[in-house]
């Protein structure tokens, strides 16, 4: 098989068509990159189109053959593993080559790094559970955060199930995407900027409130900062309110900050199907 790096545009579904395309031509990428981030190289390079088509054909093969390994690839993609890409793509040509016996080993080579990045995901999901801080702005809640990985798929049906009589946003710093959920649908779109509005006086209390709370039930004399920052980690304060500065909590009579156009200049995350349970409020097309 001729040896070769794809350029694809980033999503899920461009993903799928490189892994087609390596078998329709029969060969075998040494690299996959996202477009905007190519490097220049001394093999033969070739940018993948993104056909929904090839990507349906290649989800429909996988979940024939391991209905595990489909739930693997699509919380794979979502994760921050080096070279997710190219461990996703080696995945899927082993469990085409070899079936779905080696999915039981968790220490197959193939396999560990996935596996180890999708645990780490799901953690991360599961702290931000809790660690989500919501600001009341004009009626609407709204909450910024700065994960490792893309959670807002797997934080889509926590969220949209409490807050269902709610409007709100979650806006991922880091991957520049947000959640949007009102009147019982949810979507997740790229938002290339984005700047919370100022508190207005309500709201500026109730941030006063809690940080008063926060500080008042601790007790002093059992203070542990590094059992704090391992049931804490430091990385999630920068969007928790009770370790924010004094500004945070100072009304700002300015204009509310706005976005930019919230043009798809992105990538959305790919979708995680609902797990057992009560279903989340449909997304909206």
């Amino acid at each position: 098989m001729t040896e070769i790096i794809y350029d694809y545009d980033g999503s899920f579904d461009g993903l799928l068509s490189c892994i087609f395309d390596s078998y329709a031509y029969r060969e075998s990428p040494t690299a996959i990159f996202c477009t905007e981030d190519a490097v220049p190289t001394l093999f033969p390079s070739r940018t993948v189109q993104t056909n929904h088509d090839h990507a349906k054909r290649v989800l429909r093969k996988v979940a024939a053959c391991s209905p595990d390994a489909l739930g693997l690839l699509r919380k794979g993609f979502l994760t921050c593993l080096p070279d997710k890409e190219l461990c996703l793509y080696r995945l899927v040509a082993k469990l085409l080559q070899d079936g779905p016996g080696f999915l039981r080993n968790f220490s197959d080579e193939t396999m560990y790094p996935i596996l180890s990045a999708v645990r780490h995901l799901n953690g991360e999901a599961h702290l931000l559970k809790g660690f989500v801080r919501f600001s009341e702005l004009g009626g609407v809640l709204g909450s910024e955060i700065e994960p490792k990985n893309r959670v807002l798929p797997l934080l889509r049906k926590h969220f949209c199930t409490r807050y269902q009589n709610e409007a709100f946003f979650i806006y991922d710093r880091t991957h520049r995407e947000a959640l949007f959920y009102a009147a019982g649908k949810s979507t997740i779109r790229p938002l290339e900027v984005f700047h919370m509005a100022p508190p207005d006086e309500t709201e500026a209390r109730y941030r006063i409130l809690w940080k008063r709370f926060y500080d008042t039930i601790a007790i002093p004399e059992r203070e542990n900062p590094k059992c704090r920052m391992t049931n804490m980690p430091k990385r999630y304060w920068r969007t928790m309110t009770e370790f924010q500065n004094e500004s945070y909590f100072t009304v700002q009579h300015s204009p509310a900050a706005v976005s930019s156009p919230c043009a798809p200049a992105g990538i959305s995350a790919p979708e995680i199907p609902p797990e057992h349970g009560p279903s989340a409020p449909v997304s909206s097309p």
